[in-house]
């Protein structure tokens, strides 16, 4: 957008600026050129005498200073000018600043001497009169003062002689995250050396700030492409202060370090960029009075297959510097393709050609070879055919996929580049919409590319809006096959397809978008909405993602209102809070009209595109956004009004801490009912768990064995073993921890890491430790401990009790449970670890072994004798009057075992096991001893020794 604000008015020379103030700048002036900093003039002309005529064709810039607060992603940002009339008349000053055109103007305010004009954000009739003093000009197309994803704000006053105006203009955005990083962007270009030149950045992540950088200046032709290259080192004056969850980056070059970044004035970009931490879990969900913010970026996901189709324009237009790039983009990209990858290029201009007729091809070194060869082979001619192209790049995707035994997992998108309108075969744009529309049919996503002035932004933004992709535009002399190649890496990596975000329907209202086709790494998924019912303890929130191999469901409940404990508002750049701005209600607002604004640009219904621009232009007003509905109209304020000062209006942070509860790093807090973590898990006896005390159930028998195993740290033990027959194997680690004082080991084990695998019906296996969860089917998945999840995969299910246990279900017939033992305040001698529960074991063979696993399809016999007398069997109901001088004994297999009679708890101590204890590390009672059952690592799935033996 350009606004162009013109205020011609008569100001009294009174109040100027003193001669002294003249003076100075030209000795400050004479003092660069004595230093060679500034550019040489013809020497003819005297220094002194062509500085007074500069100062006479326009006013100076004295103050350029930006500060910003980013809070969670969300930033405000407050950009203050300074401007000085030094002439002998009255002279024109224009006020222009590049801001994102994703961004919202929020205000801005300027004086002129002793009078103040402020913006009052006004809705847009259908017709409205321009009979203020102030007028607002409409751009003729949206491309006017659009670079790359960035718009021109301009304001051109009349500033009497010897006077100076103030400008300040404020703005909001909702960083995206690209590349893995967010990106926060300042344009600097002031176009003169100027006085004062500060930026100043403030962050504030409670997730915690991670690869915070700050790379030099980006001019105009490198926009686009985030990513650094060459030199990295921060622009010169910069001063980067950082702790857990605050950052500060300033940038103040005096006129000397200006000048050695350009003669004439800085001409660039100011960029920070940085991450924030991510824990394996739903994400991070903020909460503050009323509304939340839910941002989703998962991490370690295997990427899924793609099968993409390139539609690339060659029509005349193409000649020269695009279609070159163009061709330099191509070859970077086929490069980049992955083996299981499928794709096909399409060249249209008056024609269309298709490489590779009626398929997609695999990615081979062959085919790329030949793809190269091809696209090095386009010429420019012809006219452009944007339809046609369209049609028949759907056509193929659709009958690829329909036809071909594809990867179920794979997810299919078509990339469309051109330069310029539809001049061929169907030309009107609401015809080439709806047949694109009809093609693709919602089974794939189109990504639209624009280069150079003559495109029709507006039909590709809405075909790329109306088939779940994104559209990027860029300037025919700025670096394209750099901004293909960087547009490309954002969607070349998916990762997730069928994404769905839920909330309790009775808890939360106006949520922003919740289900997305796809997934792609290093970019993030965010959702916003209300809170219906404040006093709820808490939130619960469910993801999933599904295709037709694997089903994932990972839940939480995230605490609505907890007291703060972090006063964080004496932080520079944070301690000049005014307002009241809850910077997630104003993320919501933000999303909440980009969706509308959205959502009416693919309507064609002429009724819901009125209700929607009402629905936009009402919550515009409300947040006090410029909008394509709302203009800044200026007014003068008071006579004795106060002009603009550098007085920067921050987002309140009352409460910023605890109470925005963040799911990185944090728990619920007590009294928050966590019914699925309490629930009782329906599991046998049969366990090994603590330091480890091992349980054998015998239902038949009516009693149960135990022993124990004093293994040494670093130990792996095989627990089941039935890897020839049912495919199953589990193997548990040990980890060592100091003997309790006054103890007669020297030492006590745990298990850390409980392995199962299983090779049926095909080979996977899951490694669990009480943080974290490996499951790995062939494609790698990283789960949390503290998230509760339900994953499903072919014959496989996982599901997550928050911090409490993991079931693991193969086949619905072999179930497993791991508890997960966590300690608050652990002693020297307690460390977290796991405790492995059999819950079902129909599915394991009777050959099944293993520490175990030998035991659950066999029997043992309990024998009582006294001294001097043969053996007499005995049964559960004759275990109660035992007398201590009789000798028990288990024959197990045809083997003797002496045993007494002990008490044990598991199940985290919540329920007791009356057993007969085999000592001597099971000594006779397991089959060999305890150290034939050591595996050689965790995925050791090899027989153990002994299992020949008989009963």
């Amino acid at each position: 957008m350009i606004l162009w604000l013109w205020l011609c008015c008569c100001f009294p020379v009174a109040l100027g600026q003193p001669d002294s103030e003249l003076m100075a700048r030209y000795l400050e002036e004479k003092l660069m050129a004595d230093y060679s900093v500034v550019e040489q003039v013809v020497r003819r002309v005297p220094r002194q005498t062509r500085f007074l005529q500069r100062l006479e064709t326009r006013p100076r810039m004295s103050e350029f200073s930006v500060k910003s607060t980013i809070i969670s992603r969300y930033a405000f940002t407050t950009v203050f000018c300074t401007m000085v009339n030094s002439g002998s008349e009255a002279r024109e000053a224009v006020f222009e600043m590049q801001i994102p055109a994703a961004a919202f103007i929020s205000n801005f305010t300027m004086s002129i001497g002793n009078k103040t004009y402020y913006g009052e954000v006004t809705g847009k009739e259908k017709k409205h009169s321009n009979d203020d003093k102030t007028k607002v000009k409409k751009p003729p197309s949206p491309l006017n003062g659009r670079q790359n994803g960035y718009e021109t704000f301009k304001a051109s006053v009349f500033i009497p002689r010897k006077m100076q105006a103030n400008f300040l203009l404020h703005y909001e955005e909702l960083l995206q995250r690209r590349w893995g990083k967010y990106e926060y962007m300042v344009s600097i270009r002031p176009q003169q050396l100027v006085g004062r030149l500060r930026v100043e950045v403030n962050i504030l992540e409670n997730s915690g700030i991670i690869s915070l950088e700050v790379p030099p200046l980006r001019n105009s032709k490198h926009k686009g492409n985030g990513k650094a290259e060459g030199d990295v080192s921060p622009p010169p004056s910069t001063v980067i202060g950082q702790t857990k969850t605050l950052a500060k980056v300033t940038f103040s070059p005096n006129i000397v370090e200006q000048t050695k970044i350009a003669r004439n004035g800085i001409l660039g970009d100011f960029i920070v960029r940085y991450d924030v931490n991510r824990e394996l879990s739903v994400g991070d969900v903020q909460i503050l009075n009323g509304y939340f913010v839910h941002y989703f970026a998962p991490m370690d996901l295997p990427p899924l297959p793609k099968n993409v189709v390139f539609v690339l324009d060659s029509s005349a237009s193409m000649v020269g510097t695009k279609l070159r790039q163009t061709k330099e983009a191509l070859f970077t990209i086929l490069q980049d393709l992955r083996p299981e990858d499928h794709f096909n290029i399409i060249g249209f201009s008056n024609r269309i050609k298709v490489w590779q007729q009626d398929r997609l091809v695999p990615v081979t070194p062959n085919n790329i070879r030949d793809a190269k060869k091809y696209i090095h082979n386009m010429s420019p001619t012809g006219g452009t055919n944007i339809n046609s192209a369209l049609q028949t790049g759907a056509k193929l995707l659709n009958d690829y996929t329909a036809q071909n035994n594809i990867d179920a997992r794979s997810v299919s998108l078509i990339i469309f580049l051109t330069d310029g309108r539809p001049t061929v075969g169907e030309t009107q744009s609401s015809k080439i919409l709806s047949n694109t529309k009809d093609a693709i049919r919602d089974k794939f996503c189109l990504f639209t590319i624009g280069i150079g002035n003559d495109v029709d932004y507006k039909l590709l933004e809405r075909m790329a809006l109306e088939n779940c992709g994104m559209m990027r535009h860029f300037q025919e002399d700025e670096d394209a096959a750099s901004h293909l190649k960087g547009f490309y890496d954002e969607i070349k990596t998916p990762l997730l397809s069928d994404i769905r975000i839920d909330y309790p329907e009775d808890n939360v209202e106006q949520v922003t978008q919740n289900f997305f086709p796809n997934y792609f790494n290093g970019s993030e998924i965010i959702i916003a909405g209300k809170l219906i019912n404040r006093t709820s303890e808490s939130l619960h929130v469910e993801v999933t993602a599904s295709n037709s191999k694997k089903y994932i469901l990972l839940k939480t409940d995230v605490a609505i209102d907890l007291p703060s404990t972090n006063d964080i508002r004496a932080v520079p750049g944070l301690e000049d809070g005014k307002g009241d701005q809850n910077y997630i209600e104003r993320a919501w607002s933000y999303l909440t009209i980009k969706e509308l604004l959205n959502s009416r640009l693919k309507s064609n219904d002429n009724q819901e595109k009125e209700y929607l621009t009402e629905k936009a232009k009402s919550m515009a007003l409300a947040y006090n956004f410029v909008t394509p509905f709302t203009y800044l109209k200026m007014r003068e304020a008071g006579l004795h009004s106060e002009p603009p000062h550098e007085e920067l209006i921050s987002p309140s942070t009352d409460g910023i801490g605890e109470k925005l509860q963040s799911l990185q790093g944090h728990k619920a807090p007590p009294g928050i009912r966590r019914q699925q973590d309490k629930q009782r898990i329906k599991i046998s006896k049969t366990s090994a768990d603590g330091d480890p005390h091992f349980v054998i159930d015998f239902p038949s028998s009516k009693f149960s064995v135990c022993f124990n195993i004093d293994g040494e740290p670093g130990d792996i033990l095989r627990l089941v073993s039935d890897h020839k027959e049912s495919g199953v194997t589990v193997n548990g680690q040990l980890i060592g921890a100091p003997a309790p004082p006054n103890g007669h080991k020297k030492h006590r084990t745990y298990f850390n890491t409980i392995t199962i695998l299983s090779n049926k019906p095909e080979r996977s296996y899951l490694e669990i430790t009480p943080t974290r969860i490996i499951l790995d089917d062939g494609e790698r998945l990283i789960l949390s401990c503290d998230r509760s999840g339900v994953v499903r995969s072919s014959g496989l299910e996982v599901s997550i009790s928050a911090n409490s246990n993991i079931t693991v279900t193969i086949r619905d017939t072999i179930s497993f449970v791991i508890l997960i033992h966590h300690y608050k305040k652990p002693a020297p001698y307690q460390k977290d670890h796991l405790g492995f529960y059999i819950s079902n074991s129909k599915g394991l063979s009777s050959d099944s072994h293993g520490l175990l696993g030998q035991f659950l399809n066999h029997e043992v016999k309990l024998l009582q004798e006294s001294l001097n007398t043969n053996h007499q069997q005995v049964g559960q109901n004759q275990t109660e009057v035992l007398q201590p001088n009789l000798t028990n004994t288990l024959k197990v297999k045809g083997r003797l075992v002496p045993v007494v009679w002990k008490q044990r708890r598991i199940y985290n101590g919540q329920q007791q096991v009356d057993c007969w204890f085999a000592k001597n590390n099971a000594d006779k009672l397991i089959d060999g001893s305890y150290k034939d059952y050591l595996a050689s690592h965790p995925f050791d799935t090899g027989t153990s020794p002994g299992t020949t033996n008989s009963l």
